[in-house]
């Protein structure tokens, strides 16, 4: 699994980095479960690359949720 850049995840819309995000939460808690079990991970740097793609993910959200205009209720 490759580190997702973090130019290809701005040119992604919401709904396709959510979509990402959950997959990633999945595969991550697929392969914590198999390290509590005590069997090893096909590849151990596979855990730290899903978590930073979580948090390039998280923050792309944030940043895309921020440049949103706010609409003010009257």
């Amino acid at each position: 699994m490759t580190a997702l850049k973090y130019k290809e995840l701005k040119s992604l819309n919401s709904a396709d980095l959510k979509n990402k995000l959950s997959e990633l939460k999945k595969e991550l808690m697929k392969d914590n479960a198999q390290i509590a079990r005590g069997t090893t991970p096909k590849s151990a740097g596979k855990i730290r690359t899903a978590k930073k793609d979580i948090a390039r993910i998280c923050t792309v959200l944030r940043e895309k949720e921020l440049q949103e205009p706010k609409q003010v209720a009257k």
